[in-house]
């Protein structure tokens, strides 16, 4: 998600944040809005239409932009938490592990005493003038669902209150390992050889991971700000656990940062066998001196050394991860002719009124990095941002873009050739409805954009093609990309939306081929819910559902998407996962990946039937007699006619094809 707008718990009351990145403050002002789910609320200019939340109006579709579709199957399922309606294609939903009782609140009455306890360890004093529909969602925000992480056969699933261990082993029968509580959000996870590094931004934060937050500030004087009192206890930044005991993680370092940590980035310098590096995307307010020396809040015009408009370095000894600690913090949005740290503005962008004013940027809210690349995209609240990250220390900004359609720019991921990017748009924040039919379908979507020469141009929109109701929190998040040889797929999670597989081959025709969805939690108030991130690790789809739970999903074949597809894309076996630290994904000469190469050649027609016949007819002999020498070398005679036509073809995507298939035909495997 992107970062929590809390504008202070006063404004809590006129727009909650719900992105994947709840992490902003609880209390204090954030000084550029940030969105996500699960998430407490969002200040201005995140989401501008002022609505209630809890009582969304449609606002008619300004002139001529069109909204989502309000006649498929998923726009009007039945509501509930655990029996709602459900509809898929292309995916068989295997199990849904419900949330351990230790990240649940216990209760949906908001005049229970729990709503009140855990509203005062968040830091809201008085709430009497607050809703109690807004009291009980804040309440359940602390115990939202986040962001995922694999290692082997163990999946980290991070949580505003702590994180959740799972064993993946049989994924048809996943099992809670253990469940730590470390309150903090947003909780964001990635895991590395034995450690295992987790996002803390919000004030209630402490150091020993403990549970009893901090005492509820007085309201503050007039004219004064609204932080919370500086606290010696308070964590805000990074924590380091041991993960050697899977079952009783260790804390052993823990990095203070002066506006916490919303999302972090582990980065792998392929140079660098000793460390590792954690980009911190910190979307909250900076906190007091007196907490944290040397953090200061102040524009760059009164202190050059402001903790705004920066990102944070901390560099992670492998040996000694307790002595981590930030190395660098480079002013990535710095105009480099004039030397401005304030260099990089949205440019204006949608509200309820027509375009707004430009507003600075001044955050990241997430950062992908391709190391095989030595670049790094950056999802930049009011922009997208190209880094060369070949020196990981001191990350140098390439290139920016802008889009007068996205109100806050949220995450990014490359295509595995590193030729396209993919940003997403969390327009208002997470928490708001943005997939009803009277919602523009160029906001709140994915932008595509085509990369050559260290250049970002735009190419298209992408958005969830299926209307959502009211009280559905909806709005582009987190996904990863699916290893299916020959095509750009993005499996991804649009909150209360569901997941939507959207095949990106074409930039300039992006198209859904695969879904599922369920029915609102609520069907008359925004509750929160629905998948923070839908991740493809081994085999397997994995949704992080902010208030239900786990959701494990395997692919099923449709015409979209053969069995020989997705047999290829199970071929590739990673031994850890973090998807902000994506990898280059080279598929096996395996004759399953030819397969697969050859369903794509009919589907787009490259080939004659006749030749698609006779490659699959070799195939499966060649199969069949375990590539024996006389049907290896039949294979390989088919190969110099597919390197013709992939000499001929005008389509790039075919061409690559072809070519590939015939790789595999020289030299095939089992």
């Amino acid at each position: 998600m992107s970062r929590v707008h809390i504008s202070a718990l006063r404004l809590l009351t006129a727009s909650l944040v719900l992105c994947s990145c709840f992490a902003a403050t609880t209390r204090a002002q954030t000084t550029s809005p940030s969105p996500d789910p699960v998430k407490t609320p969002e200040a201005k200019p995140a989401d501008q239409s002022g609505e209630n939340p809890f009582a969304p109006s449609a606002p008619p579709l300004p002139a001529g932009m069109k909204g989502s579709d309000a006649n498929d199957p998923r726009a009007k399922l039945s509501p509930g938490i655990y029996d709602a309606g459900e509809a898929a294609l292309g995916l068989k939903h295997i199990m849904l592990i419900k949330k351990p009782d230790a990240f649940q609140l216990g209760s949906d009455d908001a005049d229970n005493p729990k709503v009140q306890k855990t509203l005062g360890v968040l830091g809201v004093g008085d709430s009497s003038k607050m809703p109690k529909p807004l009291q009980l969602v804040l309440a359940q925000l602390a115990f939202a669902n986040s962001d995922l992480a694999f290692q082997g056969n163990h999946l980290f699933q991070g949580n505003f209150y702590g994180v959740s261990i799972y064993d993946i082993a049989d994924p048809a029968k996943a099992k809670l390992v253990t469940s730590m509580v470390c309150p903090g959000g947003q909780g964001d996870v990635s895991v590395y050889k034995n450690l295992l590094f987790m996002s803390v931004e919000m004030p209630n934060g402490r150091l020993d991971c403990s549970a009893q937050g901090f005492p509820p500030d007085p309201p503050p004087a007039a004219g004064h700000d609204n932080k919370p009192a500086a606290q010696k206890d308070r964590f805000r930044g990074v924590r380091i656990f041991d993960i050697t005991d899977i079952q009783n993680p260790k804390q052993v370092g823990a990095v203070q940062t002066c506006r916490g940590s919303h999302t972090h980035t582990l980065v792998v310098d392929p140079n660098d066998k000793n460390n590792v590096y954690i980009y911190v995307s910190g979307t909250s307010f900076v906190r007091q001196s007196e907490e944290l020396a040397g953090c200061s809040g102040e524009a760059p015009d009164k202190d050059p050394n402001t903790a705004l408009f920066r990102i944070d370095v901390i560099k992670v000894p492998l040996a000694s991860p307790q002595t981590a600690q930030v190395v660098s913090s480079p002013r990535v949005f710095m105009d480099a002719r004039t030397g401005n740290l304030a260099g990089l503005s949205n440019g204006g962008t949608h509200g309820k009124n027509g375009l707004q004013k430009p507003s600075l940027t001044d955050q990241c809210h997430d950062i992908t990095v391709y190391s095989a690349l030595g670049l790094a995209a950056g999802a930049c609240s009011g922009n997208g941002i190209l880094l060369d990250i070949k020196d990981p220390v001191n990350p140098k900004r390439i290139d920016a873009v802008n889009d007068p359609n996205y109100a806050y720019w949220h995450s990014a991921s490359f295509s595995n050739d590193g030729k396209k990017v993919v940003f997403t748009d969390e327009w208002g924040g997470g928490l708001s409805a943005r997939c009803r039919a009277n919602d523009p379908n160029v906001w709140g979507a994915n932008a595509v954009f085509n990369l050559a020469n260290n250049k970002l141009s735009f190419a298209s929109y992408y958005k969830l093609p299926a209307a959502q109701g009211d009280s559905e929190n909806c709005v582009a998040h987190n996904g990863s990309l699916l290893p299916v040889p020959g095509r750009d797929i993005k499996v991804q999670a649009w909150y209360q939306g569901g997941i939507s597989l959207m095949d990106f081959t074409d930039a300039a025709h992006p198209v859904e081929i695969a879904y599922f969805d369920r029915g609102p939690v609520d069907p008359k108030m925004l509750v929160l819910g629905g998948d923070w991130s839908a991740y493809w690790y081994n085999g397997h789809i994995y949704a992080s559902e902010i208030a239900r739970g786990l959701d494990i999903f395997e692919l099923t074949p449709t015409q979209h998407l053969t069995q020989n597809e997705i047999d290829a894309a199970k071929t590739i076996r990673v031994a850890q996962l973090n998807v902000q630290n994506q990898e280059k994904i080279e598929w096996p000469r395996q004759l399953v990946v030819a397969k697969a190469y050859v369903d794509q050649l009919e589907r787009s027609q490259a080939l004659p039937a006749d030749q698609i016949a006779s490659l699959r007819q070799a195939i499966q002999k060649a199969e069949s007699s375990r590539l024996n020498q006389s049907d290896r070398g039949k294979l390989k005679s088919l190969a110099p006619s597919l390197e013709k036509s992939a000499g001929q073809t005008k389509s790039a995507a075919d061409s690559a094809r072809l070519q590939a298939l015939a790789d595999i035909l020289k030299q095939p495997t089992l």
